[in-house]
């Protein structure tokens, strides 16, 4: 048996049953065959052969932490939610992650980066499932699967493919606003630390007298945007894979919490009947002018996870989880993503997810959910159906009424889908290349994007893909033209 001092705690197996040895199995002499009855080696062989979980399709490699999140300006007349009013702190978890790569890919490979926020509420867990850019390739949850598989690895090779991206892009001309951010500086982030996150989704804050306002979160950097250009990301992945990981635990590690200022835009409900463009467009962002940024509060995460399998890779965010005063928009991504979700945590971690660590509501949960796979919490309810006469929760409609729900509002729904003088998909990329980005940032977009060309890209599909600049400015179209061409 392994030498151990009186301190040191003895090995057991799962059920807590002192083992003989940590090192030799059963066996019938030192050099003679292995014993069957050797329970502990077969546990040990067996839960070895079931230790990992299917990773996430998107989204899989990636890093959090633990922190709070502060309430520093009164919001309280746009929403009623708990976590948003004055004076309030919820703990909260974030994960932060890049999209397309799996669990073993390098952090520097430009690709947005998600933005996945959990927020432990006196009214349950309320969850923001984001972004590091504020629109997204796509519009409708038709489209996402596809999008998703053409920016993952190609059935033959097994290999990314440059070819495969610009293909679905340049047939999805609502892609151009987010490719535009994907190819420029904000591609490959310095970190997670040096990045924004964005609800990119329009959600739907209803105050304590019922009044309804459109809302889009903005969690801005307090380290500063920073970013890592190809050559030196390139030069990262290969020197250290796990760079954002790292940069993330050791800042915690080492005390100096990152921190980032949630503001909103809040749009009057009734602004979107008839806004320029349809304002639940995941592409689309609302212009500054229009609805300028307002103060909340401060997000900081101070607190590594003592366990990265259970905390972060167990974590399960899911867009509907909405606390009172919290409620969707008519966003069609928004709508598809509350339910695959939940859906793909069931898959990926059983139906009792919620349950784990780092999904458990840190309020009383009193839901009629019963049974199933590894479930180690018992249901409050009396009986296990609703209504009933024995004392089982029952709704309060009185204080958690729906006041938000935006069906009734049939009206407003149809016009926001009509077609709006702005509702194209080229303008607001454009405006983002001539009034947004310098000309430095306007000579490393070309570089990026004529390099990407330049690797693997086939005819019909580089034809195009520059015309496809061309349609988002005609100059930088021309600058990607002649060097995809080798000008």
């Amino acid at each position: 048996m392994s030498a151990s001092s009186p301190k040191t705690p003895y090995t057991t197996n799962n059920a807590g049953i002192p083992v003989e040895s940590d090192e030799h199995s059963l066996s019938i002499s030192p050099d003679g065959p292995i014993l069957m009855q050797d329970h502990y080696l077969i546990e040990k062989m067996a839960q070895f052969n079931r230790e990992r979980v299917p990773e996430r399709v998107v989204h899989a490699k990636g890093a959090g932490a633990y922190g709070f999140f502060e309430v520093t300006h009164d919001v309280s007349q746009f929403t009623k939610a708990d976590l948003f009013q004055p004076g309030r702190r919820t703990d909260m978890l974030a994960r932060f992650s890049t999209v397309a790569g799996e669990l073993g890919s390098p952090d520097t490979w430009r690709d947005p980066r998600g933005f996945a926020l959990k927020f432990y509420t006196e009214h349950g867990n309320y969850d923001m499932v984001g972004n590091n850019t504020p629109i997204f390739f796509v519009r409708d949850p038709m489209k996402f699967q596809d999008f998703i598989r053409s920016q993952k690895r190609h059935p033959a090779t097994g290999l990314r493919n440059n070819d495969m991206q610009w293909d679905f892009w340049t047939l999805s001309p609502e892609s151009a606003h987010m490719v535009t951010w994907l190819m420029g500086d904000r591609g490959i982030p310095a970190s997670f630390r040096h990045m924004n996150g964005y609800s990119s989704h329009t959600y739907m804050w209803v105050n304590g007298a019922g009044e309804r306002f459109w809302v889009k979160y903005h969690f801005k950097t307090d380290q500063g945007i920073d970013y890592l250009t190809q050559a030196d990301a390139d030069e990262m992945a290969g020197s250290d894979g796990d760079h954002h990981r790292r940069d993330l635990y050791e800042s915690i590690e080492s005390g100096n919490a990152p921190t980032w200022s949630l503001k909103v835009q809040i749009m009057p409900f009734e602004d979107a009947a008839d806004y320029r463009f349809n304002p639940f467009d995941l592409t689309k962002v609302w212009p500054h002018g229009d609805y300028p940024l307002i103060d909340v509060g401060r997000m900081t995460l101070n607190k590594n996870p003592d366990n990265f399998f259970i905390h972060i890779e167990q974590a399960a965010f899911e867009p509907s989880n909405l606390v009172p005063g919290i409620g969707p928009s008519p966003d069609k991504m928004l709508l598809g993503r509350l339910f695959s979700y939940p859906d793909t945590h069931r898959y990926r971690i059983g139906p009792n997810y919620a349950q784990l660590p780092p999904n458990r509501a840190r309020s009383h949960v009193n839901s009629y959910a019963k049974d199933g796979p590894m479930r180690y919490e018992a249901s409050n309810a009396a009986r296990p159906y609703a209504p009933n006469s024995y004392g089982g929760p029952a709704a309060d409609v009185d204080r958690f009424g729906d006041p938000a729900g935006w069906a009734a509002a049939g009206e407003m729904v149809r016009e926001a889908y009509k077609l709006h003088r702005e509702d194209d998909d080229w303008g607001q990329a454009g405006t983002q290349v001539r009034q947004v980005l310098d000309d430095a940032a306007r000579d490393r977009l070309v570089s990026n994007v004529s390099g990407h060309l330049k690797q693997g890209v086939s005819r019909p599909v580089l034809d195009r893909a520059l015309q496809y600049w061309r349609n988002i400015d005609k100059v930088i179209g021309d600058r990607i033209a002649k060097k995809a061409n080798g000008g």
